[in-house]
């Protein structure tokens, strides 16, 4: 900002008289073009109105198919320059710091993108904010081409060719973004070219929060209603820190400074289940026919991209922290759709037309296998449980687990050899345990194993019922 106020020949002193003018001409610039288009522009006294609301009322009563809808206008906190005074060193300082200024709302019909708004700031610096929905642009890609879909809301609850229609979405990651939002400021910003003409900038295009949802489709509702309280009691007993964060993509585990956090909340629509790994979310509703997982990314420093460095991108490339710049929009697509697509993977274990005492008694009771008698598995043992929660860890669920990792798990450390070859004979022994009730399969040519999808279903419908409180299940029952 000083290199700025120095390049404009603009003296500190001066700089709230300066920027007034400018704000004044945003406002008459804004009046201007709603006056153009004969929209109405509204100013709200409360910052707390829905402002999307107010808009899509406008254009519910005065239809638009394409073009400015309204421009709204409201005071609201926000980040911005002053200039101050310090008693100390009698001198003035510039400081960037929280107040309060005029912010312009527009809604428009894109012609590519169809519904979307823009929020000016109308005071230094000027940020520049485009909402747009994903669903509205696939709507009008879909409509070019000729595919026939049925939407309600902003869901798709039928489309006649899903992979055609997964198609055309993907082709979104690869939109030229400072190409398709440059019109935008031109015209709900035509003073940004002579504002920044002093340093010769242009605004650097970065995603503040996205969310990638992946919808579950199903032919009636009645079909989502018989399953969704199982799903949502699944994810509430089932689902602890390890899983959200394989979920998010930390299969290792959490850092220091992570917190991970689960919340179930009833709302107008139904029940919602919620998992945050610090400012970054996973969630799972309903809507009507469908059933909906969501990631929600305002944090991307927690993820990770495969790219050289900042200031030499041809240079050696290695895993990076994710930016915020629209140039990996592609990975944060990538990101969130692998973990909305490990939530679903880990739902699909709910088997709600099968009672848990028709799935466990296959492995509550003595097996043989090639003539060999094993005994029954008792979930409410803690030997048995411990054994059960140490092969269903979520740092086990992609490349499986050896005997000593098991051994790891169940037993303390030790360097007597003598005690080490027992532990391993035991966890052995334990393994062909699991091995002949099904719940566990070897990795071809490895010493590792992993959970079948029978073992899948069985183990976590164990745990859970094992950690289930008696007033929790009895709540569950009513």
């Amino acid at each position: 900002m000083i290199y700025y106020l120095e390049r404009a020949g603009v003296l500190w002193k001066n700089f709230k008289g300066f920027a007034v003018g400018v704000t004044d001409r945003i406002r008459e610039a804004a009046a201007a073009l709603a006056e153009k288009h004969r929209r109405p522009m509204i100013y709200l006294p409360s910052s707390r109105t829905n402002k999307e609301q107010v808009a899509l009322q406008i254009k519910a009563r005065q239809p638009v198919r394409s073009g400015l809808v309204a421009v709204l206008s409201c005071v609201e906190p926000c980040r911005t320059w002053f200039v101050r005074g310090n008693r100390a060193t009698k001198k003035l300082e510039l400081k960037l710091q929280w107040g309060k200024c005029l912010h312009l709302y527009y809604y428009l019909v894109h012609e590519q993108v169809g519904w979307l708004s823009v929020r000016l700031q109308t005071w230094f610096p000027f940020l520049f904010q485009v909402c747009l929905n994903g669903r509205e642009w696939l709507a009008r890609q879909m409509d070019a081409a000729g595919l026939a879909y049925r939407r309600e809301d902003n869901c798709f609850t039928w489309v006649a060719d899903t992979a055609r229609a997964q198609a055309l979405l993907d082709e979104q990651h690869r939109t030229d973004w400072p190409k398709l939002m440059t019109p935008l400021v031109q015209l709900c910003h035509p003073l940004h070219a002579e504002i920044t003409k002093p340093i010769e900038r242009d605004y650097y295009w970065t995603a503040a929060e996205t969310e990638y949802a992946t919808d579950v489709m199903f032919r009636e509702r009645a079909a989502l209603e018989r399953i969704y309280p199982a799903l949502v009691h699944h994810a509430v007993m089932s689902f602890g820190s390890e899983q959200v964060l394989r979920f998010m993509g930390r299969p290792r585990g959490a850092h220091g400074s992570d917190e991970v956090q689960t919340d179930r909340r009833r709302g107008p629509d139904g029940v919602r289940i919620k998992h945050w790994l610090n400012k970054n979310s996973l969630k799972a509703y309903d809507k009507g026919t469908v059933f909906r997982t969501e990631v929600t990314i305002n944090q991307p420093k927690d993820f990770r991209i495969w790219r050289g460095p900042e200031n030499e991108p041809d240079g050696r490339k290695q895993w990076r922290i994710l930016r915020r710049s629209v140039a990996d929009l592609h990975r944060r697509a990538q990101v969130s759709h692998a973990g909305t697509d490990r939530y679903l993977t880990a739902l699909a274990a709910v088997h709600v037309t099968t009672p848990l005492a028709q799935e466990a008694v296959t492995v509550c009771r003595p097996v043989r296998d090639e003539g060999r008698r094993y005994r029954a598995l008792n979930p409410f043992a803690e030997s048995d449980a411990q054994l059960l929660e140490a092969i269903n860890r979520g740092e086990f669920a992609m490349n499986g687990f050896r005997n000593r990792d098991i051994r790891s798990k169940l037993y303390e450390s030790t360097e007597d050899p003598a005690q080490v070859r027992r532990q391993m004979a035991a966890i052995g022994r334990r393994l062909r345990l699991l091995w002949a009730h099904g719940l566990i399969t070897k990795v071809s040519k490895t010493h590792r194993y992993v959970l079948s999808q029978k073992g899948h279903r069985i183990v976590t419908a164990m745990l859970a019922a094992r950690q289930a409180s008696i007033e929790k299940l009895t709540a569950f029952a009513a």
